[in-house]
């Protein structure tokens, strides 16, 4: 297609969900750790954030657990609460060390209407629904393993205990990588794309093998317009876990903004064979077939797309290109109205969109346009 770059850069900005409270509801909890003799300040202060955190949101989807729009989505309580770790900020009211006890205090601020949407949002999204369901069950076994490591450290002596007190250092990393790569998610579907760089920056420091983190960056970095650095996350993901389908679907769509179609059209082939029911992979790969003007193996991967996914507006939007560029007229004009009664901020995008040419000047269009 002639615009390729506005449809894959309005892929995203449309995945991401509303994240602006206005009326909002706060839970605060307290939690005070117990250092043992072999915590330091970092070790306790990372286990009471951890725990507060897991505590506030439990009491957040145990909520939300009753709401009738989110039994609707089908969800257990632990996937709501992995999700809003996602969608959330836990903000620390208070926080105090005497040596011996971390003691911290913290608060949520959230709005019911804007968590549900962008719960709803994100739970159709299977990497990060994934990732952020890993992370919340990695986090509570560390948690419950540093319990009894710490016994364990009680007794051991001389070259044991130093072994067991580096096991127990790198699962303080870990739990510490793992809230930054919590927050990097939430800047990142929130669209603050510098705070997401950052935050995904210090979870790799923290934990160099974690092959999502790089994942993460590398889309980042593709959002941000660095290419160069987005190919290099994603190959160093694809190197840690060559079985990671976004890793290939997110360097297939850096490629193909490079004008890399057919690397693209490889790599999203890739991703599709790893993971098959990604309305995202099909999508891109018809994108990168339009760029080539291959419009009816394009079509063939959109219409997967809305199989997958009937709600997906962008994917009748650029259909609805495919079918003008092929003199399809009345399939276009009705791809194109759905996608607009489904988005109308597309309505914007066709006044001036190059690919409704061939149906600018007919009686259907105009009055899309009009409306």
């Amino acid at each position: 297609m002639k615009k390729k770059i506005f449809a894959l850069c309005l892929m995203f900005i449309l995945s991401f969900p509303s994240l602006c409270f206005s009326e909002v509801k706060t839970y605060i909890k307290e939690y005070s750790y117990q250092a043992s003799e072999d915590d330091s300040r970092n070790s306790s202060r990372v286990t009471a954030m951890r725990e507060v955190k897991r505590l506030l949101l439990e009491e957040l989807g145990t909520y939300l657990e009753s709401v009738t729009e989110v039994k609707n989505f089908q969800l257990t309580k632990d996937q709501i609460t992995a999700l809003t770790a996602g969608i959330v900020k836990t903000e620390i009211v208070n926080e105090k060390w005497d040596g011996h006890t971390y003691w911290i205090k913290t608060k949520i601020v959230a709005d019911e209407g804007e968590v549900i949407k962008s719960i709803d949002s994100l739970r159709k999204d299977r990497e990060k629904s994934k990732e952020l369901d890993d992370l919340k069950k990695r986090s509570d076994a560390i948690l419950e393993e540093n319990k009894k490591l710490r016994e364990e450290l009680k007794l051991a002596k001389g070259v044991d205990k130093q072994r067991q007190q580096r096991i127990y250092d790198s699962s303080i990393k870990e739990l510490s990588a793992i809230e930054w790569f919590e927050s990097g998610i939430r800047n990142y579907l929130k669209g603050d794309f510098n705070a997401a760089l950052s935050d995904y920056s210090k979870a790799i420091e923290l934990n160099p093998k974690y092959a999502r983190g790089y994942i993460g960056r590398g889309f980042v970095n593709f959002s941000l317009g660095k290419y160069s650095e987005a190919i290099i996350d994603l190959n160093i993901a694809i190197e840690l876990n060559p079985n990671e389908a976004s890793a290939y679907l997110g360097r297939g769509i850096v490629y193909n903004n490079l004008g890399k179609y057919n690397e693209a059209i490889i790599d999203f082939n890739k991703a599709i064979t790893l993971y098959p029911k990604d309305r995202h992979v099909y999508l891109s790969r018809g994108m990168a077939y339009a760029d080539i003007g291959k419009y009816s193996e394009a079509i063939i991967d959109f219409n997967k797309t809305i199989e997958l996914d009937p709600k997906d507006a962008l994917a009748y939007y650029v259909r609805a290109c495919a079918h003008s560029i092929t003199g399809n007229r009345n399939k276009s004009i009705q791809d194109l109205s759905t996608s607009i009664n489904m988005n109308p901020d597309l309505r914007n995008n066709a006044k001036t969109e190059s690919n409704f040419d061939n149906i600018r000047n007919t009686p259907e269009f105009k009055r899309l346009m009009d409306r």
